[in-house]
């Protein structure tokens, strides 16, 4: 694609990188079949051959206005579209600097309405604030009391079980995270006897909180690397020592963005050394629990069947593809197919609360594609876990929570 750079971002570090990004795309029109807004809405723009456009133009000197802030606030960044590109675009990079750049030009041109900023900025701050574990915490005492389109963000409450405090000579690192302690502290609870089974031990930093994509991708991302930097030095002292081997999580959303730590503090020269450091360590808990040698099949004691959902920060953000399935397979799991896999279930992070409408018609189409009636469904990200369970009276369950029990 033929880029002209307006002078304002031609020697930029962001018009550097979106203009080698834009030169990649020959707008085939590939990513268009697997964009899911592009599949429910029909236009162009809700796609990412015409969002690029969107933001090239932008980049070229065009002013952006609300309706260019719109076409880029409903794409998912699911980046699906990036397992598609034969020509290797990286179209969530260029989301992440059309974005940023479109957010400040028309908060000074057109905008956002007063309740929308709220609402926002609510979600950016309260995701992270101290506050929200005793908010959800009081939601979920009161969970039939609130309205229905509340409740669906309220998952019930359910017993953590004993959580071994055996010492191990082998130990990993886990991020508890900002809203997963809060709204499914089971997950990790249950990754933790699962690896005690293992004899592996789970260690967590109390210090350590968000690993920033909630502000980042609320387009405050200098907030969201200040919360990157945050991470970093409450993990450096062990990582440095190392005292663990790998750092697992079970939040896909988190793991694709502390993986993309050296790409977002690429021009930090203070952090980019350990960026580096904790991104190779970072895996996803399926990664991990496939390298040691089968050793849970043998301690399974129920194989029900299963409906496995990839997040897309898990298959796209990642491109860790079958590796969960495997696992699952290998534990003696039967799973039922899901006819559209690869396509997104419409949480996206805080998108299910911003863009009702697209987010559970794609919930709704996900759940229908879901050959047979197993037991569970599961997944590897909350965000994903409570949307589906909104739609659905089938359990959904994080992969590991299921484990956990088949071998309880």
């Amino acid at each position: 694609m033929q880029t002209n750079l307006s002078a304002e971002f031609k020697n930029t570090a962001q018009g550097k990188e979106a203009e080698a990004i834009l030169r990649a795309c020959v707008h085939c029109g590939f990513c268009t079949a697997t964009c899911p807004t592009y599949q429910l809405l029909g236009d162009e723009l809700d796609g990412p051959r015409g969002r690029i456009y969107l933001i090239k133009e932008v980049l070229e000197g065009t002013a952006p206005t609300d309706k260019t802030r719109t076409h880029l606030d409903r794409c998912l960044t699911c980046r699906n579209c990036e397992s598609t590109c034969p020509s290797g675009v990286q179209y969530g990079k260029l989301v992440d600097i059309g974005r940023d750049i479109v957010e400040k030009k028309t908060a000074l041109t057109h905008p956002r309405p007063m309740l929308e900023r709220l609402k926002r900025n609510a979600l950016k701050e309260g995701l992270n604030s101290s506050l929200f574990a005793p908010a959800m915490k009081l939601g979920q005492m009161v969970r039939p009391l609130v309205p229905k389109s509340l409740q669906s963000k309220l998952p019930e409450s359910r017993a953590i079980g004993v959580v071994p405090t055996t010492q191990f000579s082998r130990n990993v690192l886990i991020l508890e995270g900002c809203v997963q302690p809060a709204m499914a502290p089971t997950i990790n609870a249950s990754l933790r006897r699962v690896l005690a089974k293992l004899n592996i031990g789970v260690r967590t930093v109390a210090s350590a909180k968000c690993c920033g994509a909630v502000r980042f991708h609320m387009n405050d991302q200098s907030g969201g690397r200040d919360d990157m930097r945050a991470l970093i030095d409450a993990w450096w002292p062990m990582v440095e020592r190392e005292d663990i081997e790998a750092i697992v999580m079970t939040a896909s959303g988190c793991g694709v963005t502390v993986r993309e730590y050296p790409h977002f503090l690429q021009g930090d020269s203070a952090y980019f050394r350990k960026a580096e450091k904790i991104a190779s360590l970072t895996m996803d808990a399926s990664e991990f629990i496939a390298k040691q040698s089968g050793a849970l099949a043998k301690l399974m004691k129920k194989a029900p069947r299963v409906a496995f959902h990839p997040p897309c920060t898990l298959q796209h953000g990642q491109q860790v593809k079958g590796v969960t399935e495997s696992v699952l397979r290998e534990c003696g799991l039967s799973l039922s197919p899901i006819s559209d896999s690869h396509l997104c279930c419409g949480s996206a992070g805080a998108y299910s609360v911003l863009n009702p409408e697209i987010a559970f018609a794609l919930r709704d189409r996900k759940l229908a594609s879901i050959v047979g009636e197993p037991d569970y469904i599961a997944s590897a990200n909350i965000g994903c876990i409570t949307h589906l369970q909104s739609g659905t009276k089938t359990p959904v369950r994080h992969w590991i929570e299921i484990i956990d029990e088949c071998i309880a």
